[in-house]
C-alpha cells in the first residue's frame, strides 16, 4: 500500500479549500454530471477542505489509499476515521452520513416498485400533492420497463398563469433517472383541468423529443383543486406510444 503522506495536525487553522483550481469536482459535477466524478472527487466534495500544504484532492486520494477505498471506509467507525490526519470528527461524520445515504438509497431502489397502470392512478397520487398549490408545477414520472415507478421529480415551477418548460428540461430528468418511459403531470390552480393550447403544444414537443431518444411519453395528466383531472392520452390528444 502506498504510504500515507505526513500531514499537519488536524487542529491546524490554515486550510486549503475545495475551490483550488479553475475546474474542481464541484464545477465538473455541475457541468458534466455527478456520475462523471471519481471516488476521490466525490470524497473531496464531502471533505470540503484539506490542510495547509495538502489540498483536499490530495487528502481524499491519500484517505482512500489508507483505508482501502470506499469499501474500507464504510467498515470503519467515526472514531477511527476521525483519527486520520486531516479528517477529524466533523468530517468523519459527514463521510459516514454520505455513505449511509447511498446505502439507504440502494436498499430502497431494489424494493418492488408500484405499477403506474392508468391516468386515474396518476391523478390520485398527485391531486393531494399539487391541487392545493397557487402556482403551476410540472413533474416527470420516470418508469421502468414494467411501468413501475422509478422516480417522480419536479422539473418546472411557474406563476399563477402558467410555467415555462422545454423538452430539454424533461429529457434531462428522464435520462438521469434512466427511465424506460415517462408521464408528465401538472396542476391548474384555476380549478379547471382542461388543457390549454400551450399545454397541448408543449406535450407534442416533448413527445417528439422523447421519441427521438427512445424514451416514450405515455401520458400527460392535469390535476386541479376540484379533484377533477384530464389525461391527454384519454382525450386522444396524445397518441398511444408505440
Amino acid at each position: 500500500m502506498v504510504a500515507m503522506l505526513e500531514l499537519a495536525p488536524a487542529h491546524e487553522n490554515v486550510l486549503e479549500t475545495l475551490t483550488v483550481g479553475p475546474r474542481g469536482p464541484r464545477e465538473r459535477a455541475l457541468e458534466e454530471g455527478i456520475l462523471m466524478l471519481s471516488d476521490a472527487d466525490l470524497l473531496a466534495i464531502v471533505l470540503g477542505t484539506g490542510l495547509v500544504g495538502c489540498s483536499v484532492f490530495r487528502l481524499a486520494n491519500e484517505l482512500l489509499e489508507r483505508v482501502g477505498g470506499l469499501e474500507g471506509l464504510g467498515r470503519l467507525g467515526p472514531s477511527a476515521i476521525a483519527e486520520i490526519p486531516g479528517v477529524g470528527t466533523a468530517k468523519a461524520l459527514r463521510l459516514l452520513a454520505g455513505l449511509e445515504i447511498g446505502r439507504r438509497s440502494l436498499m430502497r431502489s431494489i424494493r418492488p416498485r408500484p405499477a403506474v397502470c392508468n391516468s386515474a392512478a396518476v391523478a390520485a397520487w398527485f391531486t393531494s400533492r399539487l391541487s392545493w398549490r397557487e402556482y403551476e408545477e410540472l413533474w416527470v414520472i420516470s418508469l421502468d420497463g414494467r411501468n413501475g415507478l422509478r422516480s417522480a421529480r419536479r422539473v418546472a415551477q411557474g406563476g399563477v398563469h402558467g410555467l415555462g418548460v422545454t423538452p430539454r428540461d424533461v429529457l434531462r430528468v428522464a435520462l438521469q433517472d434512466t427511465a424506460a418511459a415517462i408521464i408528465l403531470v401538472h396542476n391548474h390552480p384555476s380549478g379547471d383541468p382542461a388543457p390549454s393550447d400551450a399545454d397541448v403544444a408543449m406535450t407534442h414537443k416533448v413527445a417528439e423529443a422523447c421519441h427521438v431518444v427512445g424514451v416514450p411519453l405515455l401520458d400527460h395528466v392535469i390535476v386541479s383543486s376540484t379533484g377533477q383531472y384530464v389525461s391527454l392520452l384519454d382525450l386522444g390528444i396524445l397518441p398511444p406510444a408505440v
